[in-house]
């Protein structure tokens, strides 16, 4: 392919096409290398030593990369978007964990563990958090096992 720049150029220019669509016979490459001016191109064109290559067949995208929908294209709040039922869910089920764990290493009774049941079960406590503080006013010490 080298010393063929110039003759890729213009035939690119003359075929309307870009310079990497540009075919050479290779059985008549030193005529190709001879020709240096556009007439000559044209000459090699019409021979056909020198031709444009086929377009490459678009094929449909069969696995399209899903676009994560990002804060301009969303449609309804945060809390509209998720379900009520997983909120309440991601919610309720650390809370339950958290007294069980005190009711199994005995820092409360089973009579204090049924009633903060009911009170996480009614929605009286937000987060974990919101939880411990209460059980820090009632006076009963928690420490997370990590």
């Amino acid at each position: 392919m080298g010393g063929l720049l110039m003759q890729r150029k213009l035939a690119a220019k003359l075929l309307k096409v870009g310079e990497s669509k540009i075919w050479i016979d290779q059985s008549k490459i030193e005529d190709v290398k001879n020709a240096i001016t556009r007439a000559d191109i044209k000459k090699m064109i019409s021979h056909g030593y020198i031709k444009a290559k086929p377009d490459k067949i678009k094929r449909p995208n069969l696995y399209p990369k899903k676009k994560k929908k990002r804060a301009g294209s969303r449609k309804g709040k945060l809390r509209a978007r998720e379900p009520g039922k997983i909120r309440w869910m991601n919610t309720v089920r650390p809370l339950r964990r958290m007294i069980k764990e005190l009711r199994e290493s005995e820092k409360i009774s089973k009579a204090e563990y049924r009633k903060l049941y009911m009170s996480v079960k009614s929605g009286a406590f937000r987060s974990r958090s919101h939880l411990k503080l209460y059980l820090r006013q009632k006076g009963i010490e928690y420490e997370s096992k990590s």
